[in-house]
C-alpha cells in the first residue's frame, strides 16, 4: 500500500472515529438529559395529580373524573391508583404512541420513562397512592431531530477537515510523485535527473537518487556496448556482419511456427559460384569484399521491405526470408539482376546461381529448406546468374494460391451455406473425468470437399479479417451442442476477433439467449492477446463471465509472467502450450519452473491445464504439481472420446 494511500486511510480514519465518537457522546448525554428530565417530570405531574385528588375528600368519583381528564390530555403512558390495601381503584394504560424517530433509531436507542409516584390522602387518613408515566415518543422525536442537527454540523466540520487534509496531501505527495516518477523512469532504462525538493527528507533521497542515476548511465553504458559486441559475436558473420547460419535459423523458424508470423512468405538461397577457385583467383582480401558488395546488394533489398530476413548460411551461401508469398520468384529474379550487374567488377568468372521456393507458416524448416536446396541445385546445374523457382510444399491445393478474393469468397460461401463443424478432443481431470470438449472448427472451403483445419483457412481469414464472423459462428455451433448433449465444450478464439469492438458484446448477446448452454461454455484466446492486447481480454471477461461463460488462455507458458495485471484480467483459466509441458517427467529444471506457474495461477483462483500431453510419464508429472485438466493424444486414447 503506497504512502499517501496510507496517509489518506490514517487521516479518513481519524475523522471518522472522531465523527462516530462525538456523535456517540452527544447522542448519549442528550438521552440522559432527555431521561432525567422525563423522570422529574413524572415525579411532578404525580405530585400534582396527587395534591388535586387529595382536595376532593375522598370522593370516588370526583377523582376518577379527574384522573381520567388527566389521563386525556395525551401524555401519559399510564395512570394508576391504588389504595393502602393494594387494590387498584383506577387504571388507564395507552399504548406507545407513533414517533417520527426510525423505528431503528428507537430499538438502537431507548429512553426508559421512569414511574412518578406520589401519595394521596385525605387529612391525615392516607388513601393510597398515584402512579405517573408519561409518553417517550415525544423524547425519541427530540433525541432523533438533535442527532440530525448534530451530525450536520459534525460532517460539515469533517468536510473542512478534510479539505485541509487534501492541501496538505496534495502538498506532500508533489515531491512524492517526482521521486517515484524518477525510480520508475530507472525501471525503465531511463536516466532522469530530478530537482530537489525543499522537504528535508524527500531531498536526501532525492539528492542520493540522482547521485545514483549519474553512477548507473556510465555502468550501463559499459554493459550496452558490452553487450553489443557479444551479440554481433553471437548472432553476426563476421565478414558481412548478417546473421550467421544458427541465428537466421533461428528466425525463420520463428517465422514459419510464430503465432504472429505471416500466413505466407518466401525463401531465396544464393550461391557463390566456384568460391574457392574465386579465392586462389582473386586472394582473401578482394574475395572478402567480393562477399561484403552480394551482402549490400541484398541488405539494400530488406531495407525496402520490413519484415525481411537475411543470413549468411556458411562462406557461399546466403538466404533471404521473405515476409509475403507470390514474390519469391520475382526477388530472385531481382536480386539476380543487381548482382549480375556488380559482380563482374571484381573479376572474369564471379557469379552467382539463385533458388527461391514459397513457403507456409504451417511448415517445417528441414521441409522449406530441402525445397529450396533442391532449387538452387537446379540453377546451379544451369550455369551462373540462372534462377530456379522450387515447387511448392506438399498438401498445397489451388485454392491456396487463388488470392485474397477467392479466399474470401471461399469462407463466406462456407458459413453461408454451413460448411463446418467442430471437432472434439477431450480435456480430462486426475480423476479421469471430463471437464469440457475442446472444439476446433473445420470449415469446407470447397462444396463436396473436406474439412479443413485452421491451419490451411486462418491465416488468410486474418488477412480477410474474417475472424470474427467465423468465432461468432463457432460459438453458436458450440451452444447448440450443449444444447443438445449437455457437455461442457470449448471455443478457441482468434486474437483477430477482439480488435473487433462489438465482437464481445455479440458473443454477449449469443450467450444471453441461451443461459443454460452458455454456462457449460468455455472460451479461450492466444496467451499473445492478453500480453499484447490486455484491455481486449479484459473486456472480453467483462462480457462474458457474467452471461456464465468461462474465459481462458490458451498455449500459454512462454509469456505467461509478462502479462500485466494478470489478477485484473478475469480470467478462469490457462491452458499450457505443448511446447511447454512436453518432456517434463525427464526435466527437473522445466518441472519447477511448471510448478512455479501453477502455484502462482492456482493463488490468483485460476485453472491450470496442460494442453498436447502425449506420455503418461509426462501425464503423471502434471498431476503431481497440481494441473487440473490436460488434453492431448494421450488423454484422448484414455477416454476415446476423439472425434475424427
Amino acid at each position: 500500500m503506497s504512502l499517501i494511500r496510507q496517509i489518506w486511510l490514517l487521516l479518513v480514519g481519524a475523522l471518522l472515529l472522531a465523527f462516530l465518537g462525538s456523535m456517540g457522546v452527544a447522542i448519549s448525554s442528550a438521552r440522559d438529559t432527555l431521561q432525567t428530565q422525563l423522570r422529574l417530570k413524572n415525579n411532578d405531574n404525580a405530585a400534582s395529580l396527587a395534591l388535586a385528588l387529595s382536595q376532593q375528600r375522598g370522593d370516588p368519583q370526583l377523582m376518577e373524573l379527574l384522573m381520567a381528564a388527566q389521563f386525556d390530555t395525551g401524555f401519559y403512558r399510564l395512570i394508576r391508583f391504588t389504595t393502602t390495601d393494594g387494590r387498584v381503584l383506577f387504571l388507564r394504560e395507552a399504548a406507545q404512541s407513533r414517533t417520527q424517530a426510525p423505528a431503528w433509531f428507537v430499538a438502537l436507542l431507548p429512553i426508559d420513562s421512569e414511574p412518578g409516584t406520589a401519595q394521596v390522602s385525605d387529612g391525615w387518613r392516607a388513601m393510597g397512592s398515584v402512579q405517573v408515566v408519561s409518553h417517550t415518543a415525544f423524547a425519541h422525536d427530540e433525541l432523533w431531530a438533535g442527532s440530525q442537527r448534530s451530525a450536520l454540523a459534525l460532517a460539515l466540520i469533517g468536510l473542512v477537515a478534510a479539505l485541509v487534509a487534501r492541501a496538505v496531501v496534495t502538498r506532500i505527495r508533489k515531491p512524492l510523485d517526482a521521486a517515484v516518477e524518477q525510480a520508475q523512469s530507472l525501471v525503465n532504462g531511463q536516466f532522469v535527473s530530478v530537482a530537489e525538493p525543499r522537504v528535508p527528507e524527500l531531498q536526501r533521497l532525492t539528492r542520493a537518487m540522482n547521485t545514483m542515476v549519474g553512477r548507473l548511465k556510465l555502468i550501463f553504458e559499459a554493459q550496452a556496448e558490452q553487450v553489443e559486441a557479444l551479440r554481433r559475436e553471437a548472432h553476426s558473420d563476421p565478414v558481412t556482419g548478417l546473421s550467421n547460419r544458427k541465428h537466421f535459423m533461428g528466425q525463420l523458424s520463428a517465422a514459419l511456427q510464430g503465432e504472429d508470423g505471416a500466413a505466407e512468405g518466401g525463401l531465396v538461397l544464393l550461391r557463390v559460384l566456384d568460391l574457392a577457385g574465386i579465392n586462389r583467383t582473386l586472394g582473401h582480401a578482394t574475395t572478402d569484399r567480393m562477399i561484403c558488395a552480394v551482402a549490400q546488394a541484398l541488405q539494400a533489398y530488406t531495407q525496402r521491405v520490413p519484415g525481411c530476413r537475411l543470413g549468411r548460411l556458411n562462406g557461399s551461401d546466403f538466404a533471404l526470408c521473405l515476409p509475403a508469398g507470390g514474390v519469391a520468384l520475382e526477388t530472385a529474379q531481382a536480386v539476380t539482376q543487381a548482382l549480375r550487374v556488380v559482380l563482374p567488377a571484381f573479376g572474369h568468372g564471379v557469379a552467382i546461381a539463385v533458388g527461391a521456393v514459397e513457403i507456409r507458416r504451417d511448415m517445417h524448416v528441414g521441409q522449406v529448406l530441402g525445397a529450396a536446396d533442391a532449387a538452387l541445385a537446379l540453377a546451379e546445374s544451369r550455369g551462373p546468374f540462372a534462377v530456379e523457382l522450387g515447387a511448392d510444399g506438399p498438401g498445397v491445393s489451388d485454392t491456396a494460391r487463388l488470392g485474397e478474393g477467392a479466399w474470401r469468397r471461399g469462407i463466406g460461401d462456407a458459413l453461408a451455406q454451413e460448411r463446418l463443424r467442430l471437432v472434439s478432443f477431450p480435456v480430462i481431470n486426475a480423476e479421469r473425468q471430463l471437464v469440457h470438449l475442446e472444439c476446433p472448427l473445420r470449415l469446407q472451403l470447397e462444396a463436396g470437399g473436406s474439412f479443413e483445419t485452421a491451419a490451411r483457412w486462418l491465416p488468410l481469414a486474418l488477412r480477410a479479417k474474417q475472424t470474427a464472423a467465423i468465432d461468432e459462428r463457432a460459438v453458436m455451433l458450440a451452444l447448440s451442442e450443449i444444447a443438445r448433449d449437455g457437455q461442457p465444450r470449448c471455443i478457441n478464439l482468434s486474437s483477430a476477433s477482439l480488435a473487433d469492438s462489438n465482437f464481445a458484446a455479440r458473443l454477449r448477446t449469443l450467450l444471453l439467449d441461451a443461459p443454460a448452454a452458455a454456462r457449460k461454455l468455455w472460451l479461450e484466446v492466444p496467451e499473445a492477446a492478453a500480453v499484447d492486447h490486455f484491455a481486449q481480454v479484459h473486456e472480453l471477461g467483462h462480457q462474458l463471465r457474467p452471461a456464465g461463460a468461462k474465459v481462458g488462455l490458451e498455449h500459454a507458458g512462454e509469456r505467461i509472467a509478462r502479462i500485466e495485471r494478470l489478477f485484473e484480467a478475469g480470467l478462469d483459466y490457462v491452458k499450457l502450450d505443448a511446447a511447454v509441458v512436453q518432456g517434463l517427467a525427464g526435466d527437473g529444471g522445466r518441472a519447477n519452473y511448471l510448478k512455479g506457474v501453477v502455484a502462482m495461477l492456482h493463488g490468483l483462483s485460476m485453472q491450470v491445464m496442460a494442453e498436447g500431453v502425449a506420455d503418461p510419464e509426462d501425464a503423471q508429472a502434471l498431476w503431481r504439481i497440481g494441473v487440473d485438466g490436460i488434453t492431448g493424444p494421450w488423454a484422448s486414447a484414455l477416454r476415446g472420446d476423439l472425434v475424427a
